[in-house]
């Protein structure tokens, strides 16, 4: 069931997006070479709590961190692994949600661990650029379709990049997760009409090589799975969480209040 938010609720998640996006402001200045992946699921945890607010993912399906930390070619939904450090050139997706009060958001962000590359650069600024393009089509009366397609024909048709196809956006509260799916590929004026009130993220996943596919890997220890891309290359992503409004849509995750000046409540 999708469930439309009224003006309060929407208000209430975005100062829940409000002290999300203030933890990856906080987290990118405290990145180092060296960083045990450990050290960021306490940073992020722990300034969470400071404001009031929970990490969601903590007991969803027997999750038990507040973070999943994705390394290079690791897609999505790998964990915090104590004693794995960071290496120069490292690039790290940190993917988390809060929740305020009852109120959940929803983002991940990829960093550069030391140097950067101008293939990494590259990487990132294309995962970038799509997400912004999927949100410019998150309109009343739009459809899915056209977030998706805004965003595989960027990906794939100009760049030539791998637009991750099996992991997709959703709706957000009251739930962490909940209709409807918000694919990052479609074709356009297809799918499921927008209404305002909805609440939903946008989270493309693009992986450098050029395969839009990933792979299943396994953590018997913890009895987890992860994904890596399809052809072991680099893999970036961004994510917002946005409402759809009559105004357009409002990204309630906003770490540039400049940049994203035209998308703010």
């Amino acid at each position: 069931m999708i469930t439309l938010k009224s003006k309060r609720e929407i208000e209430g998640m975005n100062k829940s997006g409000a002290i999300l996006a203030a933890t990856h402001l906080m987290l990118k200045n405290k990145l180092y070479v060296g960083m045990d992946t450990w050290e960021i699921e306490k940073l992020v945890d722990d300034f969470i709590q400071s404001h009031n607010a929970t990490a969601s993912e903590k007991g969803v399906d027997g999750y038990k961190y507040a973070t999943c930390i994705s390394i290079n070619d690791e897609v999505a939904h790998a964990i915090p692994r104590k004693g794995l450090k960071l290496k120069n050139h490292d690039v790290v997706t940190v993917d988390f949600c809060v929740n305020w009060q009852g109120y959940q958001s929803d983002s991940a962000w990829t960093y550069v661990i030391g140097e950067s590359t101008p293939e990494i650069e590259h990487l990132l600024s294309v995962t970038h650029k799509a997400l912004y393009l999927g949100i410019e089509q998150a309109q009343v009366g739009s459809r899915v379709g056209d977030i998706g397609y805004a965003i595989q024909n960027y990906v794939e048709n100009e760049e030539h990049m791998g637009d991750v196809r099996e992991l997709i956006g959703h709706g957000i509260g009251p739930s962490v997760h909940e209709e409807p799916d918000i694919f990052h590929y479609g074709k356009p004026h297809r799918g499921l009409r927008l209404k305002e009130g909805m609440v939903i993220t946008i989270e493309p996943m693009v992986n450098l090589g050029g395969s839009s596919h990933i792979q299943t890997k396994f953590m018997p220890r913890i009895d987890w799975e992860y994904y890596v891309s399809g052809d072991n290359s680099l893999s970036a992503q961004f994510e917002h969480t946005l409402a759809i409004t009559n105004d357009g849509p409002k990204i309630l995750t906003s770490q540039d209040k400049i940049f994203d000046k035209e998308f703010l409540i």
